[in-house]
């Protein structure tokens, strides 16, 4: 590495100190991202402002201090280092400046105040305002070093930034110095490289015809060299010692990196810049056999593309383990089973061995369309990879461990008694979820400890309870309705039997988007209180609700509708977020977008009766149909739809108990957090959901602690804290990710009119205007709209209620958003890769949810 020094951003801070660059920067946090004139003015304020502010005395000195001890009038690079660089999905590369082959004193302080004036350059600020960078925070350092003269240089990327695949490394390489590579001003030659046996695997040599090259006196030149060379610029040998170099490289930072790298007239190799390659997702550990292994991601199964917290992803790993106890399987309870992996602070199951078995294969191949269809497609190519050939299985061995957990789980029992007594199923259901609540209750003057041990029975002993209970009845709802379907063959079209799925009973979401109807029907009567909702921001409102301030109409109504549904939010299955009890700003939201529609025949109330009215009159009508082809055939179709009408409701049921189950684990969990924050170990209450149960059970023996401890912990919770900021910014996420790096991904596709394609998910036709969401707090969608969303959970599903439709990223048909979209009668379609940046707010567009597709109008 060449010699030299690093200005820090304490040198930025003292010459910022000396401007008026921080009442800019101020104003420039205020402009919207789309207010391009205004950032423009702005930026050229700030950059004329720092080019022309002093550099302090003291970080002059030290700057020609530490120049002179390169050599007399050394010729240094001079590079700018953002404070907001290398962010998931923004890397920042190439937004501040750089200058080569900068020679002297007053030069190169000259290079440094144009590096930090470099950081409000144009492009730099559009940047940061387009991927929600906060300005205010963003601060520079600069790296000052010998400028190698290079006979030929380029850039090398440790894992394949295109394919993502890891242990392949990416050279380009071209005569001169590398700028010409790292700006792309020249075609240079290209090699793709195996890590591990050093073949070369692509080799694609460029023209090469410009060339740039350092000036006697300081500065560079271009040179286009009409007579370039047609053999490539590095040798054999050259590529080995740069892939071995690119590994050492990699090892010390411990992750793929983005290098800059020179060689001089010698042939002395340089490292003049390393970086991460923040377009690669992470990667789960390694798992044991090192073969290749095949990684489902759960959050987007479950429509939650943000992050999960620590605690939050613990409390998954306890309530899996308990539920797997039940079938015979005994595992840390904390760490859960081994199939379920992080990476980038989001869960993956690790599916290898479903899909090098028969039977998983079978399994994967019924699930996966109906949970994520785009998934399923990107899995079958797979099943022709020889690394992941079947493994043939003892089957009495698979025989006795199925019979084992079928025993255990007693689910056979719970079907059979839900096919026998549908009626009774939903009160079971309640029971059970009562019953792991109770474990959950603890002494008013209890301790941290006891509270901490209340949320592991809750996770542990008691989710299982209503999971095995509630999953057997909606299975069994399932199975009339898939039986149905088969003997209606020939006498009923799909849409005639989709309408009898549509408007469920005992569907908790649905219930409760129902309640918060009746609660806006509530507010609308009361003039006062309807002009309050209208005309105030629901923040604001919140505000007044935690004071006690609302008018008594909605303060009522309110309480009501959290007392039943304050345990669910948007993200919920984590239990790190806040709860609709806690912060119900997204339903006085709600609220207000339900007051600009029609209560009379179009209210969701008179939607879901008539829904209602037609699903029982096609159970009728189908019924009949099969009775005249046969008693047995009516019996049999009779029997499969009144179960699916009774008891496939029940889906949601599950997770809305998980959900109040973790509501109250998280109650627990900040009165810990307080405890914590009073003995001075933590800073704020909500610091332990940045913890794990196994970290915070050691942290709360007796609540006594060294300061060394006390800094620990804290320390962790930063760390995690950072790391999770980062992880918001994510915008690409992989339905399937392959240990190798790569993510198979089938391409979008579109119809010969151009229309793109999705899963169906409800049947119908809209055409109307679109509506981008990608966030449904604060999201505000006028009646009709069609909801275009990466995907969904339930608490997006107060939205549907005034979408006229439905298109979403992810999904399959029986995902959280067609389900729903089914029970409220909208268009829907899922599964349309890239919906939310192909599709945008204020277009035109029909959907289709019969056919699965989506056109855009205008």
């Amino acid at each position: 590495v060449p010699s030299g020094f690093c200005v820090t951003t304490a040198a930025y801070r003292a010459a910022a100190r000396g401007s008026v660059l921080a009442e800019i920067v101020d104003e420039l946090a205020s402009v919207e991202r789309s207010d391009a004139a205004r950032l423009q003015a702005l930026a050229e304020k700030a950059r004329a402002a720092l080019a022309g502010a002093p550099i302090p005395d003291d970080v002059a000195r030290a700057c020609v201090h530490a120049y002179r001890a390169l050599g007399d009038a050394a010729a240094v690079a001079v590079r700018s280092s953002a404070t907001a660089e290398d962010l998931p999905d923004a890397s920042f590369a190439g937004q501040q400046d750089t200058y080569l082959n900068v020679q002297g004193e007053d030069a190169v302080l000259d290079a440094i105040r144009r590096c930090w004036a470099s950081l409000w350059t144009e492009r730099a600020v559009s940047y940061r305002a387009a991927n929600a960078i906060d300005h205010r925070v963003v601060e520079l350092a600069v790296v000052v070093q010998r400028m190698v003269r290079a006979s030929v240089a380029g850039v090398m990327f440790t894992a394949n930034p295109v394919t993502g695949r890891r242990h392949e490394a990416v050279i380009d390489a071209s005569p001169g110095l590398g700028e010409a590579v790292v700006s792309g001003a020249v075609n240079p030659d290209h090699f793709e490289v195996r890590v591990d046996t050093g073949e070369v695997v692509v080799r694609r040599l460029g023209d090469k015809k410009l060339v740039i090259e350092s000036m006697a006196g300081g500065g560079t030149r271009h040179v286009i060299r009409e007579d370039a060379s047609a053999e490539a610029c590095v040798s054999d040998d050259d590529i080995a010692r740069l892939v071995a170099l690119g590994a050492k490289v990699e090892a010390y930072y411990g992750a793929p990196q983005d290098t800059e790298w020179g060689m001089d007239e010698e042939r002395t190799l340089w490292l003049l810049q390393s970086r991460p390659v923040t377009t690669l997702h992470p990667l789960p550990a390694l798992a044991p056999d090192a073969g290749l292994h095949v990684y489902f991601n759960f959050n987007v199964a479950q429509g939650v593309f943000r992050p999960l917290t620590p605690m939050g992803r613990q409390c998954w790993r306890m309530f899996v383990s308990g539920i797997v106890a039940r079938a015979g399987i005994r595992l840390d309870r904390y760490a859960g089973p081994p199939i379920v992996v992080d990476a980038a602070e989001r869960f993956f199951i690790d599916v290898t061995a479903l899909m090098r078995s028969d039977i998983g294969r079978r399994v994967v191949d019924f699930v996966l369309p109906r949970m994520e269809a785009r998934s399923a497609e990107s899995v079958r190519p797979l099943l022709a990879d020889p690394r992941l050939s079947i493994v043939p299985a003892p089957k009495l061995r698979l025989l006795f461990f199925m019979m084992r957990a079928l025993v255990g789980t007693r689910i056979p029992l719970r079907v059979l008694r839900a096919l026998v007594a549908p009626d009774s199923a939903p009160a079971r259901s309640d029971r059970a979820a009562e019953s792991a609540l109770a474990l959950g209750v603890v002494a008013e003057d209890a301790g941290p400890r006891a509270r901490i041990e209340a949320v592991e029975r809750m996770l542990f002993d008691g989710m299982w309870r209503f999971f095995l209970v509630g999953v057997p009845m909606f299975l069994c709802g399932m199975i009339g309705f898939v039986i149905a379907k088969k003997r209606l063959a020939g006498i009923a079209t799909s849409d005639e039997i989709e309408t009898a799925f549509r408007a469920l009973p005992h569907n908790p979401t649905t219930e409760m988007d129902l309640a918060l109807w009746a609660l806006a029907c509530r507010v609308r009567g009361d003039a006062t209180t309807r002009a309050l909702v209208r005309e105030t921001a629901p923040a604001e409102l919140t505000r007044r609700w935690r004071e006690g301030a609302l008018p008594r109409a909605l303060a009522d109504g309110l309480a009501e509708f959290l007392a039943r549904y304050g345990a669910r939010g948007v993200a919920e299955i984590d239990v790190g977020v806040a709860r609709w009890g806690e912060d119900p700003t997204h339903i006085l939201g709600s609220i207000a977008n339900y007051l600009a529609l029609d209560d009379g025949a179009h209210a969701p109330d008179a939607q879901f009766a008539k829904a209602t009215r037609e699903a029982d009159a096609m159970v009728l009508e189908l019924c009949r149909r099969a009775r005249a082809k046969g008693v047995v055939r009516g019996f049999v179709v009779r029997v499969g739809l009144d179960r699916m009408r009774r008891l496939a409701g029940i889906r949601e049921a599950p997770k809305f108990n998980m959900v109040r189950v973790l509501a109250r684990a998280r109650a627990l969990l900040l009165d810990v957090g307080r405890s914590l924050v009073d003995a001075g170990v933590l800073d704020a209450a909500d610091d332990v959901f940045f913890l794990s149960l196994t970290e915070l059970r050691a942290a709360t023996p007796e609540l006594h602690f060294t300061e060394s401890q006390t800094g620990d912990a804290r320390r962790l919770v930063m760390t995690r804290r950072a790391t999770f900021a980062r992880e918001l910014g994510r915008r690409h996420l992989p339905r399937v990710l392959l240990s190798d790096g790569t993510e198979p991904e089938v391409p979008p596709t579109e119809t010969a009119d151009g229309a793109l394609t999705g899963t169906p998910a409800s049947a119908g036709v809209i055409e109307g205007i679109a509506r981008v969401v990608l966030d449904p707090t604060g999201a505000k969608l006028e009646p009709g709209e069609i909801l275009v969303a990466p995907s969904t959970d339930p608490g997006w599903t107060p939205l549907f209620l005034t979408a006229g439709g439905l298109v979403m990223e992810m999904g399959g048909s029986m995902s959280h958003g067609a389900v729903v979209a089914r029970e409220y009668g909208i268009p829907a379609v899922v599964g349309v890769a890239h919906a939310t940046t192909r599709i945008t707010s204020g277009m035109r567009i029909r959907v289709d949810g019969a056919a699965g597709t989506v056109t855009i109008a205008c």
